[in-house]
């Protein structure tokens, strides 16, 4: 499904601080994630490989505007709709502390962990595993101090 290599904007985007990026930046990536994907392909979209690699780079808006379609198709309750929120909140616990918010982001550290704790610990969802956002959580909740 991820067939073409992800872009990246010229800046990350931190409100108050900077320029949104221009409408429509982020519609092809998002586009990825048709009707027709299967939920068992969600992870193979563009839109959440480039999510993960927003994250991994430090594009925390950009990371939840991209996995923002990956979660609004998976079915409610499921653990692919739980893994997808926690990615999006631990993206913006990221955000918040770069904004120097320490609170929210310990809020939303918080909220990450019950999604993860609706999560199977033995199997990965959408390619991530309990153990490895759990870890991620950790880095945040270290940076905080």
């Amino acid at each position: 499904m991820c067939r073409t290599a992800i872009s990246f904007p010229p800046y990350a985007y931190v409100p108050g601080h900077n320029a949104r990026h221009p409408e429509g930046w982020f519609d092809r990536v998002k586009a990825s994630v048709s009707s027709d994907v299967a939920l068992s392909e969600l992870d193979r979209t563009q839109a959440w490989q480039a999510g993960l690699a927003y994250f991994d780079a430090g594009y925390f808006w950009e990371c939840h505007e991209v996995v923002e379609a990956v979660w609004l198709r998976t079915p409610e309750g499921s653990a692919e709709r739980e893994m997808a929120l926690a990615l999006i909140q631990l993206a913006n616990a990221r955000l918040k502390l770069r904004m120097q918010k320490t609170r929210a982001a310990a809020r939303l550290c918080d909220m990450v962990e019950q999604h993860l704790n609706k999560c199977p610990n033995d199997q990965p969802v959408l390619g991530l595993t309990v153990g490895d956002m759990r870890a991620r959580v950790l880095v945040t909740r270290d940076s905080r101090t």
